[in-house]
């Protein structure tokens, strides 16, 4: 049995965004019937005791102390942390590695591509080679995730390409698709030795060929990208200059969209996650969040706990 942890659920810049006034930004700010949520992460574990990190957000540091099976529990300096593993190079994504510098032994994992990235800004080596050891992922086959002691810890990874775009910070103008290539964005499908089923994160898609829902097996769980509801959700609310698409992500509906291209899968459970502060689901009682409640989706949220078996 795999148990999940939502650590954070946001879009990049969280809910509230520090400068945004949408709508849904002053609701969470008054913290009512919208709760504040923090940059998208997941924690997991086979055995409740070691835990893998799904991207390093900027608010690692409050997810962790808001997450009690992330707390140390033995001895002055310790943490349950083991590895963390990086579905690309977003900032919101990498940032909080600066965070994890304290001298604690855990293994980060990623593409040859991200790693690449990683070891071309020096300010990443203030995690101690030592006793960070960077492994790259490999593509399309099911592998154990190793500690740092090289101990099994129990999870199980496959991860593999998905359409997306390099992250906004490596971005060239001058270059077709700003320099995007196939490693910069990957899904990852998450489980255990014994597990019957698997989770499949995906929080950044920017579209959804049919290769990829065939990797699904019924009653497989799913959290996918909700960053937005409609492709020009940022540019018709005001707040930004560019879509969706533009900016990598699968709005959640129209035609071409999340609920309708997931809607022939048959799966346990899908959640939306990586949710802009813009998206109107965000309100308890839009017709968004009823409409993609109708099609049998859940919105995450920071702290919310499920096992996939």
């Amino acid at each position: 049995m795999l148990r999940v942890v939502v650590l954070g659920a946001a879009a990049g810049g969280g809910l509230p965004q520090w400068n945004c006034a949408c709508t849904a930004c002053r609701a969470a700010r008054k913290a009512d019937q919208v709760v504040p949520q923090t940059q998208s992460s997941i924690a997991v574990s086979a055995d409740g005791a070691r835990w893998v990190v799904v991207n390093a957000s900027p608010d690692i540091r409050q997810q962790f102390l808001a997450t009690r099976v992330l707390h140390p529990a033995t001895g002055l300096r310790s943490s349950p942390l083991t590895t963390v593993l990086l579905t690309n190079a977003d900032v919101d994504h990498v940032a909080g590695l600066l965070s994890l510098r304290e001298n604690h032994a855990f293994t980060l994992y990623a593409t040859d591509r991200v790693l690449r990235v990683l070891d071309s800004n020096t300010i990443f080596n203030v995690l101690d080679r030592h006793r960070v050891k960077r492994l790259a992922l490999r593509l399309d086959q099911i592998q154990p995730v190793m500690d740092a002691e090289g101990g099994d810890t129990g999870v199980r990874v496959e991860p593999f390409v998905i359409p997306g775009k390099i992250a906004l910070w490596l971005e060239n103008p001058d270059v077709e698709g700003f320099g995007s290539v196939p490693e910069d964005t990957i899904g990852l499908a998450l489980g255990t030795a014994g597990s019957r089923h698997r989770l499949f994160y995906l929080p950044g898609c920017a579209a959804l060929p049919d290769a990829i829902k065939s990797r699904l097996a019924p009653g497989d769980s799913l959290l996918f990208d909700g960053t937005t509801f409609t492709d020009d959700e940022m540019i018709s609310s005001g707040v930004g200059h560019k879509s969706a698409s533009r900016m990598g992500h699968l709005p959640m509906s129209g035609a071409g969209g999340a609920v309708a291209q997931w809607s022939g899968v048959s799966l346990g459970r899908k959640l939306f996650i990586h949710i802009n502060n813009t998206n109107p689901v965000l309100l308890p009682d839009s017709p968004e969040r009823a409409f993609v409640r109708a099609a049998g989706w859940e919105i995450a949220y920071d702290g919310m706990e499920f096992c996939v078996e």
